[in-house]
């Protein structure tokens, strides 16, 4: 495993990050593992390296946060030997201050989360989109107060318009509040959108990027066939990826099987491997809910990939609409 700083930080984190979506309860869908399913994956991901956990309030209803808590508390001997994020936002109650980024909600999500998680603190605290009935000065203030108050390290946001993240910024910069460390946006090989503005903006302003479904929710490893062949239990339940994703971007998937051939390894590998090559990439977040899942996100980050192989996996890409910001 290789490590890096998490943007322009000073935290250091496994070049994998290892998306615990897929633990917890099948509340709405049957793909989610339960803890005794979860653990051989988690504990694999800790023996190859792995430190670096990402999870969110609204997963599973919370569950997968409890699941989250109890596995990485089971295989790290002390809490700074990983780095663990969660997120907020989403409903997690029916409540009209249960969602959104108001400093009521923010304040009483972070305290229910390291409840659910039995921690102190989250080492990343993300928004998990942007509110807009919120105003950001608000969202940001509470954030800070986050923080200050030792609940989290640093923060960082996830999918929103390079303008709304740039305005974030801007806000904590002009009252001196927290900014964001890192950007968990959308982006893979066949949602390249992020490379036109939000992208170079977090390059140039330091903050690292940990991009959300790196293999287009299997799209990547070969779940999915033209036609609407699904060939895993996910895929035949994921009305997410029926939306953000259809039967052009298989020009794409073509791509990274003929790669993948020619090199005699896994899809997934492949398409990993590009996104790890990426200037500002700090980790890409893998959801696993087999053995081989967490076996090909190890070994992606030893993979290197020559610039003609690079080119012709990027060669077939078809700009998309924006996805994936609600």
């Amino acid at each position: 495993m290789e490590y890096t700083r998490l943007g322009r930080s000073g935290l250091n984190v496994s070049r994998i990050c290892l998306g615990m979506m897929s633990f917890g309860a099948a509340v709405a869908r049957d793909w989610i593992l339960d803890e005794e399913a979860a653990r051989p994956l988690v504990r694999r991901a800790v023996e190859g390296g792995v430190t670096f956990f990402d999870t969110a309030d609204m997963y599973s209803g919370g569950v997968s946060e409890r699941v989250t808590g109890r596995l990485l508390r089971e295989f790290f001997p002390r809490r700074d030997d990983y780095v663990l994020a969660t997120k907020v936002y989403y409903p997690t109650g029916e409540g009209p201050n249960d969602k959104g980024l108001s400093r009521k909600h923010v304040l009483a999500a972070i305290d229910a989360s390291l409840d659910r998680l039995g921690v102190d603190h989250v080492d990343l605290y993300q928004i998990h989109r942007w509110d807009p009935e919120t105003p950001i000065e608000e969202t940001m203030t509470a954030l800070h107060e986050v923080v200050r108050s030792g609940r989290a390290r640093y923060i960082g946001a996830s999918s929103m318009f390079a303008w709304q993240f740039a305005k974030a910024q801007h806000v904590a910069e002009r009252l001196g509040l927290t900014a964001f460390t890192s950007m968990q946006n959308h982006y893979n090989l066949v949602y390249r959108e992020e490379e036109r503005e939000m992208i170079p903006l977090c390059v140039d302003q330091g903050v690292g990027l940990v991009p959300w479904s790196p293999l287009a929710r299997g799209l990547l490893a070969g779940s999915r066939e033209r036609g609407g062949v699904r060939r895993t239990v996910r895929a035949g339940g994921d009305p997410i990826a029926d939306a953000m994703y259809d039967d052009g971007d298989f020009d794409v998937v073509d791509a990274v099987r003929a790669v993948a051939e020619r090199r005699e390894l896994p899809m997934a590998r492949i398409a990993l491997a590009w996104l790890l090559s990426r200037r500002g990439l700090t980790a890409p977040i893998v959801g696993a809910t087999r053995i081989g899942h967490v076996e090909d996100a190890l070994a992606a980050v030893d993979v290197r990939l020559s610039a003609e192989e690079a080119a012709a996996l990027e060669a077939p890409y078809r700009p998309h609409a924006v996805a994936g910001h609600m």
